[in-house]
């Protein structure tokens, strides 16, 4: 069993009824509205709920962050890659991550993968943070409801993608082209590197292009989750406004000022 805790999260565990929640703890001292929004939501699944001072919770939830709730659920289940390869609209949006070890940065771009309406997130099993308490917390319970595929290696995952048609787009400050220059209404994930050293070099050829998000100060990079969200969004919008792509390829080209062949394609 695993130890959610937060309002957020727990609510969305039943709300999402993705896995099976074993019994929620709320704190003695809690009487308000968005705790008893909570409590019926368990007493309408059949969840038992159980009351305990706010240390007893601290010491299950191994955190002061609790807000006087705590959960005890089964272990998350991930899908496969090829679960995610089923678009939920016209194109397929996925998002890859290369390495990203802070759950804090996890949990946000899993929360904002939710908001931008990507179909799918795909995390390497070794040297990467995986979806824990934190992550949950984080994602104010958005990890919850996004599908998850657990991949051993990140490089073969992103060449079955291309086998499927599905343009594989990395983000990298030496990227040759501006992120919002490039048409997203096509089927496409979307890569994004580690903390502090981005993309492996080995991920980075196999990506067919590479796009930068242009500074204009005196640093080179943003954090992994700003810039995932800048990026996310910006192909969200696009989705958004209705219109013929400009290519017509399976794997559409993108609007390129010149020509990207040669990155992993």
């Amino acid at each position: 069993m695993q130890v959610l805790y937060g309002l957020h999260p727990v609510e969305e565990a039943i709300r999402s009824g993705n896995r099976r929640l074993e019994s929620v703890a709320v704190a003695r001292e809690r009487k308000d509205a968005r705790l008893q929004t909570v409590l019926e939501a368990c007493r309408a699944a059949g969840i038992p709920v159980r009351l305990e001072s706010r240390e007893q919770l601290t010491r299950i939830a191994r955190t002061e962050a609790h807000q006087g709730v705590v959960a005890r659920v089964a272990e998350r289940g991930y899908h496969s890659l090829q679960d995610l390869m089923r678009p939920r609209g016209e194109h397929l949006f996925l998002l890859a991550l290369d390495g990203v070890e802070d759950p804090h940065n996890l949990g946000a771009l899993l929360r904002t993968a939710d908001g931008a309406g990507v179909d799918g997130v795909i995390l390497p099993e070794r040297r990467a943070a995986s979806v824990n308490a934190t992550v949950v917390k984080t994602s104010a319970g958005a990890a919850e409801h996004v599908r998850i595929a657990q991949v051993t290696n990140l490089v073969r995952s992103l060449e079955e993608l291309k086998r499927g048609n599905v343009w594989c787009v990395g983000l990298d400050e030496r990227g040759a082209q501006n992120y919002d220059a490039f048409d997203y209404r096509c089927n496409c994930v979307l890569v994004l590197g580690g903390e502090g050293g981005g993309l492996h070099e080995l991920v980075r050829r196999t990506c067919d292009h590479l796009l930068r998000i242009p500074m204009a100060g005196q640093v080179s990079s943003l954090n992994v989750s700003v810039a995932g969200a800048i990026v996310m969004y910006e192909a969200a919008r696009q989705r958004r406004n209705a219109g013929p792509l400009n290519h017509g390829a399976d794997r559409p080209a993108v609007k390129a000022a010149r020509p990207l062949k040669g990155l992993g394609s």
